[in-house]
């Protein structure tokens, strides 16, 4: 199946066997897990209670959203703005420069069209229809964050990747060109040529893999984005660690942090966030204003699909916060952003009672990796 991607192999090997991040045969996490993360009385999901278990895991309508092209059109006046199309995938415009993290346009997070997590509804804006984009970022090969069908689209453009050591063996075998891809180990940093843009790979807290024989053979990181003026911290997938301090001395103030928020289960909190842990990494980082990403698109974990924007307008005023909520395809410049309004809840408000409240409508392929994300 072309959707899985490629092992890497020959130099790009080479290179990740020369990691000290790759440890006998795979890459792993070198910080210790924070104690108290992962609820050590929970079990992880089966099979059958992630794809029956759980309350409102999908939302009963469409979610509010706007096309962004007009916005686009005209520059940022702070020179930093940020669009939420979905999941982690967000256009950041900082300095005259496009740049797209873990662009995914497919309508499954899965390798294949045909079974696991739907998207709740399409991108706001098509593929086809997006504005010249500088710069892809994609942080690790999981299917939710590289998508098969995206790249492929992605492959017939010149647009450049940046991502993690290993990646670009997938994005090669899916037709981009070899120039194209630049891979980056924790802590180095790559220039895009004729800009005074550097794009910088750091410590997360996860794992990889796209099948049951791939694990952990590519790396996953976060990435800082750094122009003239204006630094742009995004978390890729990641459970809470102590790296954030080093990250915020070493590339630090941010005028933008994006962390992931959903798709978080007791069990998991070594590897995901979740709103509270995403406040925590927050002040590790040194504040700023933060776009929480990583929700609101694929149901991926038993909570209801609104938790982590409920409890991040509960808990983020406690923490002080900044909170930068805006609807799907809503521009936004961090300089500017206005009080949250809880736009989400008008989707259940709006939408007509189910008939039934059964089982989340979706099925996965038995080889999935656990969890998927």
């Amino acid at each position: 199946m072309k959707s899985l991607g490629k092992k890497p192999a020959g130099a790009r090997l080479e290179r990740i066997k020369a990691s000290p991040l790759w440890v006998g045969d795979r890459f792993r996490n070198v910080q210790p897990v924070i104690p108290g993360l992962r609820d050590p009385n929970a079990s992880m999901p089966t099979l059958g209670e992630f794809l029956c278990g759980g309350e409102r895991r999908v939302p009963r309508g469409p979610l509010p959203s706007m096309n962004p092209l007009e916005t686009w059109a005209r520059p940022p006046a702070s020179g930093l703005r940020a669009t939420w199309l979905g999941h982690s995938t967000v256009l950041i415009e900082v300095e005259g420069l496009r740049v797209l993290t873990d662009p995914v346009w497919g309508p499954r997070a899965s390798p294949s069209r045909l079974a696991g997590p739907k998207r709740f509804q399409p991108v706001p804006v098509r593929l086809r229809a997006m504005p010249p984009v500088d710069l892809v970022i994609v942080s690790h090969d999981h299917y939710d964050h590289l998508d098969y069908p995206t790249m492929r689209e992605l492959a017939r453009s010149s647009v450049p990747f940046v991502t993690s050591l290993g990646v670009g063996a997938h994005l090669e075998a899916w037709g981009v060109q070899p120039e194209r891809i630049v891979e980056l180990d924790w802590w180095e940093s790559h220039q895009l040529p004729n800009t005074g843009v550097t794009v910088t790979a750091a410590p997360s807290q996860h794992f990889s893999g796209r099948s049951l024989k791939d694990r952990n053979a590519t790396l996953w990181s976060s990435f800082v984005i750094r122009a003239p003026r204006h630094a742009v911290f995004f978390s890729g997938d990641t459970g809470l660690t102590t790296e954030y301090q080093a990250i915020r001395e070493r590339l630090g103030p941010f005028d933008l942090v994006m962390l992931e928020v959903g798709a978080f289960h007791p069990a998991w909190g070594d590897i995901h966030l979740g709103p509270q842990n995403a406040l925590k990494a927050l002040a590790l980082l040194g504040g700023g204003p933060f776009l929480p990403v990583h929700w609101g698109t694929f149901s991926l974990a038993m909570h209801a699909w609104d938790q982590p924007a409920e409890a991040l307008l509960e808990l983020g005023p406690q923490a002080g916060a900044q909170l930068v909520m805006p609807r799907l395809g809503e521009p936004v410049e961090p300089a500017h952003a206005e009080d949250v309004e809880p736009w989400w809840r008008l989707v259940d408000t709006m939408a007509p009672e189910p008939e039934h409240d059964g089982p989340v409508a979706t099925t996965l392929p038995r080889a999935m990796p656990w969890p998927i994300d």
